[in-house]
């Protein structure tokens, strides 16, 4: 005859493997939720970065004496008309710096434009470009920042 040990796994050894098999499981699980997470936020700073970089180019592409305005939608008409009067995201009046914001889908984004010299944009040799893009993430909110130097094409020998 053949011992009961012999003839196969009994119930014990089985709910021991599964018990193994349930914190192999869940260990896995914990991995893969903290995997996404980090794809999520890698994902949202690469927005936050092509946010950034494409206000950048835009502010560069655009006339000299359009660069306080801002067409959102592209129909030709401004939709935000940047400005220096210490009101929301503006930090404080008068300071030379102006500033719009925007939100793109849970990403917050806030351009400043910093001139050199006081007095209107036109007699402005050069100014700051800055980006400022607002992420979430993990670790808590983030700010991606670029920035550029643009010069008055007035003053560097072609028109606009």
């Amino acid at each position: 005859m053949t011992d009961k040990r012999e003839a196969g796994g009994g119930l014990v050894e089985t709910m021991v493997a599964a018990a193994i098999a349930g914190v192999v499981f869940l260990g896995t699980m914990g991995a893969v939720e903290h995997a996404a997470r980090f794809v999520r936020h890698a994902d949202s700073v690469t927005k936050a970065q092509s946010i950034a970089q494409s206000r950048l180019e835009t502010k560069r592409s655009v006339g000299w004496k359009f660069l306080l305005d801002e067409d959102l939608d592209g129909d030709g008409v401004p939709d935000t008309v940047m400005r220096d009067d210490g009101v929301e995201p503006d930090r404080m009046a008068g300071d030379r710096i102006y500033s719009a914001m925007a939100d793109h889908n849970g990403l917050t984004e806030v351009w400043t434009i910093e001139l050199n010299r006081s007095g209107p944009l036109a007699s402005v040799g050069q100014v700051i470009i800055t980006s400022t893009v607002t992420v979430e993430g993990p670790n808590g909110r983030r700010e991606l920042r670029m920035e550029t130097i643009r010069s008055n094409p007035a003053f560097v020998g072609s028109a606009q």
